[in-house]
This record gives structure tokens, C-alpha cells and sequence, in this order.
């Protein structure tokens, strides 16, 4: 394997191991006189990007003829200036002064001449790592800006997730930096898959999808995968992405993922601030649906939260949130429409099933946020009102068939006894 780095439950790597770690892995890649391009997360997902952004800059810039910085925004709506000084923790005056050399954008997902292609998979491959799931061809787009550079550093955090099963390493690249269509392609493939059968899982198809596109980039790649418990940084792997990613994963395994016996009939899930649509909360539904209690509740509760999405909010009030054989069943009412859309659909919606024309969730979704009455009805989801939930319900405390998660998102609850690799 081809990487460095520290790793374990309970460490916490101060900013000098950081740069340690860093700085030894770096020396090995020649990067004198190259242009190298971090690509980096937006502030959706918990890392110390502050503190990557100063050591790396500090370790890189002097050796190198560019350091840039591209946020891997996926689909999510671009960051303002000032929400991108706070994400990698520098002033509006060090921007343009200590930090000046460094130009910073944001992906551009949804402009085409913001992208270009790098190939394509067939048919048959899809349908060989679908296993038969889809067929079909997808072309491979990325952000052009990556041809203007020799290096391409990905730098990000990797927790469970509901589409590759791992966030983080190559899936920074595919979505992050990458055109829409392979983005609907492979969502879609997690969505037939379903959430309950991928997410925490390290080897999936989408995670061979994403690999096989990220070997089509034709521009040098490296990662620092990081690895977060609470505030601290528990490990950091720096090296080849398969293998900085799959250290972290294995990491993010045994950290990220907690183990119960009993299934719950009402889930509190409390969305923390960094969340502010529903498009990217739903990750407090994806991380619970495993301990929901057949026919029970998972309520999001986010008062701060106003809308569903920015960027695809009028598409999904179109269609609302179905499980995903609502889908299925009718797919000529649903084909014309981004898969990426549809899978988010199904994802918060959970699983369930669609027979003679009637709907059955295994479990009900309700906000608890902003997003008011009319519009839960609108989009099939339930509605409480915030002011309801009282103080002492969310002490943390479980019991009574009901559980309380502050913070939520990031932690994967599972069913069953944690097994001996954590998998």
C-alpha cells in the first residue's frame, strides 16, 4: 500500500503531528515547480480544514509554481467568499495577504462549459459492477480546471455514506468536481441498492463506479484522508487515494458507527447547523433508518432549517419523497427527471414498498424545522412544529422505545451486535 499516516480510536493529532505526517508523505512526490490543485469540502462535512489549509500551504506553496484550492461542492449550492474564509479558518485581510498566492473557486457542476469529458463506461462494464442493476453508458465529466494542473490533492474527511458506502478519497473527485451525469448515474445505482444495503459497507458498486472514473483522470492524484471523532482528528493517511481512502475507511469503520440491540419507535434526530437544507439534512434520516422500529418515527429536528433545497428544491416538490418502488413501478412518469433528485427522494423517504397502487414506508419522516405544514403535506412527509419538542426530550437519554441523537449525520446506527471488524 501506498501511503503514511496515524490512525486510532481516541487519538487526537495536534497541528504539529499534522504537519509531521504531511510533510514526510509530500517529500516523496516531487513537487517542486508543479501546479497542484487541493480540492477540498464544503462546509457540509465536519474536518479541519483550517488547519489542513494552513499546513499545507505552508509545506507546499514554497516548492510549488501554483497551490490552488477547488471546493467539491457536488451539487451543492457554491459557497460565498466569506463562508469560504471561515472553512479553511483565514481572514479577509490573509486572503489577500498572507495568502494571496492562493486562487480558491468553487465547482461549477451544472455548467457545461465548465466541464469536459474524459471518457466514458460502457454498457456492459455498468452492468457487470451494477450486477445487472442498470445498463447503460455513462459519460465521464469533470471540472476542466483539473488539465491546468500536474497534481490533484483531494483533502477530506471520510464518514459512512448513503450512496458509496464511505464517503471520501476518489468521491471527492465523483461528485465533487464531476459533471451531472455520472453523478444521476451512480446515485441512482445506490438507490436501487437502497441506503440500508450500502451505507458503512467499503466495497460497493458505487465505490467501483467512482474508482473507475477517478483512474480516467489523466492528471497525477494524491490524498490526505482524514478521519474525525468529535472535534478532534483522529487519523490521517496521506498517500495514493485507493489506499489513503481505504485506511480511513477501515478507521471511520470503527469510529463512526455504533452498534445497538434494540429498534426504536421515535428517533429524534437533531440536524446541526451546518446543515441548512433539507437536501443535505437528510443525512440525519440516512444515518438512522437502520434502528427505526418497523411502522415507526424519525423526526428531523431542525428549527434552523427553511428550505429543502436551493438547487433542486423545485424538482423535488414536483415529485415529493416516495420509497423507491413508487418509482419503480411508474417509470415512465419518472425517467425524464435527474436520477440524483429520485435517489435523494427515496433516501429520506426510506424504504418500503409500492403494490396496486398503494405506498407503505416502512418507517414516517417528519420535520421538525421551518419548512411549514402545507409544504410537508406537499412533498409526503410529516410536519411538527419545532416549539413542540420540548428541552428535556432531547437530553440524550433513550428509553420508552424512543432515542434522542444530538448532532446527527454523521454516526451510522446499526442493528445487531457490533461484528469483530466493524463492518
Amino acid at each position: 500500500m501506498a501511503f503514511s499516516g496515524r490512525g486510532r480510536e481516541g487519538l487526537r493529532l495536534d497541528e504539529a503531528t499534522i504537519r509531521e505526517i504531511c510533510a514526510t508523505e509530500i517529500a516523496r512526490w516531487d513537487i517542486r515547480g508543479k501546479r497542484v490543485l487541493a480540492i477540498v469540502p464544503d462546509q457540509t462535512r465536519t474536518a479541519p480544514m483550517d488547519v489542513m489549509f494552513r499546513v499545507l500551504h505552508g509545506i507546499m506553496a514554497p516548492e510549488t509554481r501554483a497551490f490552488d484550492v477547488l471546493i467539491a461542492l457536488g451539487t451543492h449550492p457554491p459557497m460565498s467568499e466569506a463562508a469560504i474564509n471561515r472553512r479553511l479558518g483565514i481572514s479577509a485581510a490573509e486572503r489577500v495577504g498572507r495568502y494571496g498566492d492562493v486562487r480558491i473557486f468553487n465547482h461549477r457542476w451544472n455548467d457545461p462549459e465548465a466541464l469536459v469529458s474524459i471518457g466514458a463506461i460502457d454498457e456492459d462494464e455498468v452492468e457487470r459492477i451494477s450486477g445487472g442493476l442498470m445498463r447503460e453508458r455513462v459519460d465521464v465529466t469533470l471540472n476542466k480546471m483539473v488539465l491546468e494542473y500536474d497534481l490533484l490533492l483531494v483533502v477530506g474527511p471520510t464518514f459512512p455514506h448513503e450512496v458509496a458506502g464511505f464517503s471520501g478519497g476518489n468521491k471527492y473527485l465523483f461528485p465533487g468536481i464531476s459533471g451531472p451525469a455520472i453523478i444521476d448515474m451512480f446515485h441512482w445505482l445506490g438507490a436501487l441498492i437502497t441506503n440500508p444495503g450500502i451505507i458503512g459497507v467499503r466495497q460497493t458498486p458505487v465505490r467501483q463506479v467512482i474508482d473507475r472514473a477517478a483512474g480516467m483522470v489523466p492528471v497525477e492524484r494524491k490524498c490526505i484522508a482524514l478521519v474525525t471523532e468529535g472535534q478532534g482528528l483522529a487519523g490521517l493517511f496521506a498517500g495514493d487515494p485507493e489506499d489513503a481512502w481505504q485506511m480511513a475507511a477501515r478507521l471511520s469503520a470503527r469510529i463512526h458507527v455504533v452498534y445497538t440491540d434494540q429498534a426504536y419507535h421515535r428517533v429524534l434526530s437533531c440536524a446541526p447547523p451546518m446543515y441548512d437544507e433539507l437536501w443535505v439534512a437528510g443525512k440525519c434520516v440516512y444515518k438512522l433508518e437502520p434502528i427505526v422500529a418497523d411502522g415507526g418515527e424519525l423526526i428531523v429536528y431542525a428549527p434552523h432549517l427553511s428550505r429543502i433545497s436551493e438547487t433542486h428544491g423545485d424538482r423535488i416538490r414536483e415529485i415529493g419523497y416516495h420509497v423507491r418502488d413508487y418509482f419503480l413501478a411508474q417509470w415512465q412518469r419518472f425517467a425524464h427527471l435527474p436520477r440524483g433528485v429520485l435517489a435523494h427522494s427515496t433516501h429520506v423517504k426510506g424504504i418500503g414498498t409500492f403494490e396496486n397502487g398503494v405506498e407503505r414506508p416502512r418507517m414516517r419522516v417528519t420535520l421538525a424545522t421551518q419548512i411549514g405544514p402545507d409544504e410537508c403535506r406537499a412533498v409526503n412527509l410529516g410536519y411538527c412544529d419545532p416549539s413542540r419538542i420540548q428541552l428535556g426530550d432531547r437530553a440524550g437519554q433513550e428509553g420508552g422505545g424512543s432515542l434522542v441523537v444530538e448532532r446527527a449525520g454523521e454516526i451510522l446506527h446499526r442493528l445487531g451486535p457490533r461484528p469483530p471488524d466493524a463492518e
